[in-house]
């Protein structure tokens, strides 16, 4: 756990240092590994929200989600957790947890019996 402090501090650290600026990650190394990548890599989106914004992100997630547990934990109202959940998640841009399927994707569906021939023609039909 005395690793999960430092790499807290240190996050501390570089965010207080770049002060919201936007950050370009050049280099990567695997550690156990001993390969280091060069390139340009942005930071993941979580990474890149402020750091209050992320101390409650995850006092969000140690509380499953109980608004009623943020509202003790922060001492603010209902409302007011809401109003900052709907803040950060409009800063959020979401994975698509339904794409569309491609046409083969269709045509295996179809040959394992998942769906219709029907629903095959009608999905097929749906596609850009």
């Amino acid at each position: 756990m005395a690793d999960g402090i430092n790499i807290s501090k240190d996050w501390q650290e570089l965010t207080q240092l770049t002060q919201g600026c936007p950050i370009v990650v050049e280099r990567v190394r695997l550690a156990d590994k001993g390969v280091a990548i060069e390139g340009q890599f942005d930071l993941p989106q979580l990474a890149r929200l402020a750091m209050d914004d992320q101390i409650f992100v995850t006092a969000f997630i140690k509380s499953h989600g109980s608004i009623k547990e943020m509202e003790r934990v922060f001492g603010v109202s209902y409302p007011t957790i809401k109003a900052r959940l709907t803040r950060i998640a409009d800063s959020l841009d979401f994975v698509e947890t339904n794409p569309t399927p491609s046409r083969a994707e269709i045509l295996n569906r179809l040959q394992q019996g998942e769906i219709t021939a029907e629903d095959a023609i009608r999905e097929m039909e749906a596609l850009p």
